[in-house]
């Protein structure tokens, strides 16, 4: 199932005169680009170098809205400051999932598409933002994650719809996805009414986020309108059957 966070202000109608104003379709030879009219992003660095990137502010609106199930025994990938920022003293362990050995904070070293070292229903949660579009075997990912999710336990994870490419040369960027495509794919594992996910984004929020602009150089209102034709980002909470 597919739906808006609980935050926002709606669907496009149910938006501020101001918003609406920007709405406006200026006519033909007349739009103006301004400091956009460029063929290079602004920040080469996804808005890290100006403030908090869009997507970011996405994914913690996202882990915000999901932080009751971020408890327990938990799993993140790469390093556990959502789990303490959201988790808090619900958790009990933190552990920290990393491919390679360059990450002295990962207490578990593993690949999610071939992690027989980690035990089957260990987890109370697991989180990977931003993780699975790295991972060219999505299968076989998702298959390692709620093998070693515990009966009732939660996945937290976000994928990029819009986004440019994060490739670097530890690492390749292979996937995006759609809200309907991550359903589709999460119910190979999860049972369909376990799965809940949610898109944030709108042609506003996708510009912005393509030019690397920072949340300090917009307004924060058109970030929470939802265009369901322009997902920028979808977070998915699937939890697996007792």
């Amino acid at each position: 199932m597919v739906s808006q966070p609980s935050n926002k202000p709606g669907p496009l109608k149910a938006i501020s005169r101001k918003v609406r104003k920007a709405l406006a379709r200026p006519a033909v030879g007349q739009v103006d680009l301004g400091d956009l009219d460029r063929v290079r992003p602004i920040d080469e660095n996804w808005g890290f170098t100006r403030g908090q990137p869009v997507d970011r502010y996405y994914i913690e609106t996202f882990m915000a809205t999901r932080a009751s199930d971020i408890k327990g025994r938990v799993l993140e990938v790469q390093d556990n400051s959502y789990t303490l920022r959201y988790g808090g003293d619900k958790v009990t362990r933190s552990d920290i999932l990393h491919k390679g050995t360059d990450n002295p904070a990962a207490t578990i070293i593993a690949d999610l598409t071939d992690a027989d070292i980690i035990p089957s229903d260990t987890f109370d949660c697991v989180i990977c933002t931003q993780t699975l579009h790295l991972i060219y075997d999505l299968r076989a990912a998702l298959t390692t994650v709620y093998r070693i999710l515990r009966p009732g336990g939660v996945l937290l994870a976000t994928l990029p719809t819009v986004s440019r490419d994060t490739s670097e040369e530890s690492f390749r960027d292979y996937w995006r996805l759609t809200s309907a495509a991550c359903e589709r794919l999460f119910e190979e594992h999860f049972t369909p009414g376990e799965i809940r996910a949610t898109s944030y984004g709108n042609v506003y929020a996708a510009t912005a986020f393509l030019h690397g602009l920072a949340v300090e150089d917009l307004e924060v209102e058109k970030l929470k309108v939802f265009d369901p034709k322009i997902e920028v980002l979808i977070g998915l909470q699937a939890i697996k059957n007792v």
